[in-house]
């Protein structure tokens, strides 16, 4: 059983350091002893080919959410890609537009195209061989294990249930969640909202409570040369008594826009929870109750929520200027960077004017969110 827990945890840091966050995108650098190592490790363990998996998911956030998508169950069912995920990435990996549109920078040396490649088969094999030799006939049992290892953690709760079923730190335009904030079973790959968030981030976890063990892998790669970081998720930096909006607060707004957005719908909830507050200390049964089935939605973007929420919206607001103004500049603040066509002086106006305005709302928590902007340095 040591061995089995072993084994599959190699392969698991192997998918989400190797093939996930250095090969797919790009998020590290890993010296070529450990590339080697896991490009063989992965073919007898899985069989898998480091172009195919690369293209399978790089498509896979090109086309997210969509018909296109490989394996989500956003179209396909949560229990299509929960049960049948290794099945959805063997038909995909057949598709060569994928591998021909997705694949590029993946290994094509002659390792790659007169070994792996030509007998994938051959790998597992010799995994089962050396199982076998450890441990007798249990040892088919070990390799039976560590070949539905992917399979399961991978292709069916990574893929189905983090695209289903979770919590989310940010408002990403597709429907990734984190599984669990201990990124430890699968790699760190549970915290699956962080990383379609920040994509070309080589740390897949975000807030202080939040553990990725694929993070700790390549920090102690790093520290002994086998690995380069190039790239982690942005933080927030806070210049104490910053008034002044210039160019430097716009970069950092810019850059950190997941971020402001994650804590101006964390306003939004306070604000609402105000507002049920005072209906239920006035008595207004009728008007607690309309908002009261609302709560669990308000605060997220309105081009996300479904047509009954949408027609809900508007007796919400006949209620409460106040939450009307929060949504009225939640819009607003997400338009700044949507505008790709504006110049830095038309977007720096922009954030000026949305300050502005939010100062002069009247509504303390809005004041105070302009003032934490304005310290983005």
């Amino acid at each position: 059983m040591l061995f089995a827990l072993a084994v599959t945890h190699v392969t698991i840091i192997g998918v989400t350091v190797y093939l996930h966050r250095c090969q797919a995108h790009r998020a590290l650098d890993l010296h070529p002893i450990a590339s080697h190592f896991f490009r063989l490790w992965l073919w007898m363990t899985t069989g898998m080919l480091t172009g195919q998996w690369a293209s399978i998911h790089r498509k896979h956030h090109a086309k997210c959410e969509t018909e296109d998508d490989p394996h989500s169950p956003q179209t396909r069912g949560i229990w299509k890609v929960l049960l049948e995920g290794a099945e959805l990435y063997r038909t995909e990996a057949k598709n060569e537009e994928t591998l021909r549109r997705f694949g590029h920078g993946t290994p094509n040396d002659w390792m790659e195209r007169n070994v792996y490649t030509r007998y994938p088969i051959l790998g597992v094999s010799l995994m089962m061989v050396i199982d076998v030799a450890l441990f007798g006939i249990v040892g088919l049992s070990v390799w039976a294990v560590q070949m539905i290892w992917i399979p399961f953690w991978a292709a069916g709760v990574v893929n189905g249930l983090a695209h289903f079923w979770g919590y989310r730190n940010f408002n990403s335009a597709d429907a990734s969640t984190n599984i669990f904030p201990w990124g430890i079973i699968i790699g760190g790959e549970e915290l699956h909202n962080n990383h379609h968030t920040f994509a070309t981030s080589a740390k897949l976890s975000n807030k202080w409570y939040e553990f990725d063990i694929g993070w700790l892998y390549i920090r102690l790669m790093s520290f002994v040369g086998l690995a380069k970081v190039k790239k982690v998720a942005p933080t927030p930096r806070l210049a104490a008594g910053k008034l002044v909006l210039d160019e430097d607060t716009l970069q950092a707004v810019l850059s950190n826009r997941y971020e402001v957005m994650a804590r101006y719908a964390k306003t939004v909830k306070r604000a609402y929870r105000q507002e049920l507050a005072r209906l239920k200390e006035i008595g207004s049964r009728d008007k607690y109750q309309l908002m009261r089935s609302a709560r669990n939605w308000f605060h997220q973007d309105e081009a996300g929520l479904d047509d009954p929420q949408k027609r809900q919206l508007p007796e919400i607001f006949a209620d409460s200027q106040t939450l009307r103004t929060f949504i009225e500049l939640r819009n607003d603040l997400s338009a700044i960077w949507e505008r790709s066509n504006a110049s830095r002086e038309q977007l720096l106006a922009q954030l000026q004017d949305w300050c502005h305005r939010a100062e002069q709302s009247g509504i303390k928590a809005l004041q105070e969110f302009a003032m934490r902007l304005r310290r983005y340095a």
